[in-house]
């Protein structure tokens, strides 16, 4: 049975440090804060009365309960204030020889009994538990920013922990309304080893200019439902902190992909550090704000940018979700759209399919019955291809087959008019590959819809190294007439998303092929402790694992990156069949 405490210290009293004061005083625990500058101990005072008043005008505290929780905390500018703590936790600066000096220090103060935890996100905890001559009670107990805010909580045990620290440290976590995970010292422990990873990849495609970094942006938030971009992310941890994190996750692993990217250990020192500086990839209305403003990166307004070519009439070629879903966008924005499918079956199928969306959209309020029936009356099928020579723009959604795609461009070159623009909806195949089906490579365009495509706000332009500024001038006018948020990339295996999500999936399930963390823990990581809507193992259940496998094999074939390899035991599910969801069995077993 874990033990009841009742008294903790907290070093360290800069936001995290604060944070963890405040949630430990708001669950009814005397705390002892202590920091040694007097200037920061008033910072760390004035953060948790701020912090709690907020919580007052929010309605979250009453101003009694502010009273009682600021009654339990005592500031203290010496460790010696904490020689009566049944726990000690650290959340000083992430600096090994800075922790494990103070590590030394507190073995001699704190009673027999006491466990002393670190709050480190990425330091090796071994390394600061063999500072003491007592390391069987040093633990890590990992919270995160905003510790009052967030509900997950990572508890490191190193080899020599003892059993009974690690249950007394998890029952405190639960006390306290945490979701606690217990996991070894290994680097970066569950959130940081997949988030930093994906951050990184992030920095190396803003880097290479692959794309701007408000389009990476934008394309992880639309695309995959992030509460944040990850250079924005970036900027909130701060550049200095990040290069750090990665830095010791690459020391201690090895991993190809932890290795900081250039550009971030050049703008630490140059200042730009992230919103606490005032600028970092992006600029900040002031230091320590959270308001971008413009500066010289910021892209120019759509008018000052090349003029596209006018699109009136589009032609949708495909039958299936995908397809209905874009002829429906297509319709409601005022176009007239042609759907051309193989048959008068299909094409009526799918158009039934069309009818039936846009009915469920009047009946759900977000459509009224004179759009619908408007954009219906906006749409015509066809079973034949030649009828699309007279269209402005063609975006075919048929099946993820390079040579059933290239079939296709080679006969709407010989159908579509001059001038026409040939999109198509692939979401990894190369764009160049089609318009080299063609006489007319210039005037082909990726336009990479998400699915639903009714309901997602993401489109990626991608341009071929044959396609002509105005056609990419074109098909961003046309997805923004649709209501659609573009961004443009370059035609690299995985556009933007999926080159950057799909690694990140296939991280997490080397983390559990590994057998480091469980299936459940994994997703409870990213989702309660960076904000995800779905842990990576749902995610992979929801997309199919032989969908993920088909991309991560292509992201691995054009970048050679070993760390982009596919996890066996991906490969060994999908040879099982087990494809997720649609298949009853993934990670998870689905009735």
């Amino acid at each position: 049975m874990a033990r009841e405490i009742s008294t903790v210290g907290v070093i360290g009293l800069g936001t995290m440090g604060a944070g963890i004061v405040e949630v430990l005083a708001r669950n009814g625990l005397a705390v002892v804060a202590v920091e040694a500058d007097p200037a920061g101990l008033d910072r760390g005072r004035a953060h948790l009365q701020a912090s709690t008043t907020r919580a007052v005008l929010r309605g979250k505290l009453t101003e009694g309960e502010q009273t009682d929780l600021l009654s339990r905390v005592d500031f203290a500018d010496s460790l010696t204030a904490l020689a009566a703590c049944d726990l000690v936790v650290e959340a000083v600066p992430e600096r090994l020889d800075l922790k494990r000096e103070l590590f030394t220090r507190l073995d001699a103060i704190v009673g027999p009994d006491a466990i002393i935890a670190t709050n480190t996100s990425s330091l090796s905890v071994t390394e600061i538990s063999v500072a003491t001559q007592t390391p069987h009670r040093v633990v890590g107990l990992h919270f995160f920013n905003p510790a009052p805010v967030q509900k997950f909580v990572e508890v490191i045990r190193t080899v020599v922990t003892d059993d009974a620290v690690v249950d007394d440290v998890t029952a405190l976590a639960r006390r306290i309304g945490k979701l606690p995970v217990v996991v070894s010292d290994k680097a970066g422990f569950i959130a940081n080893a997949l988030l930093f990873g994906y951050l990184n990849h992030a920095v190396s495609m803003y880097e290479s200019r692959y794309a701007s970094r408000e389009d990476i942006d934008a394309a992880m938030q639309l695309g995959c439902g992030l509460p944040m971009g990850p250079l924005a992310l970036m900027d909130l941890i701060g550049l200095d902190t990040a290069y750090e994190i990665l830095d010791t996750m690459y020391k201690q692993g090895r991993d190809r992909l932890h290795a900081p990217t250039p550009i971030l250990k050049q703008m630490t020192p140059a200042g730009l550090r992230g919103r606490k500086s005032g600028r970092g990839f992006y600029t900040y209305a002031e230091p320590g704000s959270g308001k971008v403003v413009d500066d010289h990166l910021t892209p120019p307004p759509p008018s000052a940018t090349t003029t596209g070519r006018a699109v009136r009439s589009v032609g949708v070629v495909g039958s299936g979700t995908m397809a209905a879903g874009i002829v429906e966008v297509f319709a409601k924005a005022g176009f007239d759209v042609l759907m051309v499918a193989r048959g008068e079956a299909k094409v009526q199928t799918a158009l039934a399919s069309v009818t039936r969306s846009l009915e469920k959209a009047v009946q759900r309020g977000k459509l009224d019955e004179a759009a619908r029936d408007s954009a219906l009356a906006r749409i015509t099928g066809s079973g034949r291809l030649d009828d699309l020579a007279d269209v402005d723009l063609v975006v075919e959604a048929v099946v993820e087959d390079l040579a059933v795609k290239q079939a296709l461009f080679e006969n709407l070159d010989e159908i579509c008019k001059p001038g026409a623009v040939l999109a198509t909806t692939t979401s990894s195949l190369p764009v160049v590959q089609l318009a080299a089906s063609t006489r007319r490579a210039g005037d082909v365009v990726g336009l990479h819809f998400f699915n639903p495509a009714p309901v997602m706000r993401l489109v990626e332009v991608v341009h071929a190294v044959t396609t002509e500024a105005d056609v990419v001038a074109t098909a961003v006018e046309v997805c923004r007439r649709l209501g659609k948020h573009p961004v443009t990339c370059a035609d690299r295996s995985g556009f933007i998303a999926n080159a950057l999500l799909f690694p990140y999936l296939n991280d997490a399930v080397k983390m559990l092929d590994a057998q480091y963390a469980s299936a459940d823990d994994i997703d409870a990581a990213m989702r309660a402790g960076c904000g995800y809507p779905m842990g990576p193992f749902e995610l992979l259940d929801v997309v199919g694992l032989d969908v993920s496998l088909a991309i991560q094999r292509e992201l691995y074939l054009e970048f050679r990156e070993r760390g982009f390899s596919p996890s066996p035991l991906l490969e060994h599910l999908v040879t099982a069949g087990y494809l997720g969801r649609k298949a009853g069995r993934g990670f998870r077993s689905h009735a």
